[in-house]
């Protein structure tokens, strides 16, 4: 999860993101950035997420049990 979290921090261009932050609540959050995120995670993780996916999660932690949901992990 680590290098999840580094990857999501990367995209947003802050120094961290935790597991439980609000990704909403970062301003750099945006149409690009979650685009960038189903980027990434088609990418390193294999899993094609679409924007209303992401629509429903809060936490960074949501989004990588979602991730590894979609994987069957």
């Amino acid at each position: 999860m680590d290098d999840f979290l580094k990857s999501i921090a990367a995209i947003l261009e802050v120094p961290e993101v935790k597991e439980t932050d609000d990704l909403k609540s970062f301003e750099q959050w945006d149409s690009l950035s979650v685009l960038s995120v189903i980027a990434m995670l088609d990418a390193k993780h294999g899993v094609n997420l679409k924007a209303a996916d992401l629509a429903q999660v809060n936490s960074a932690g949501e989004l990588w049990r979602l991730v590894q949901s979609r994987k069957g992990v």
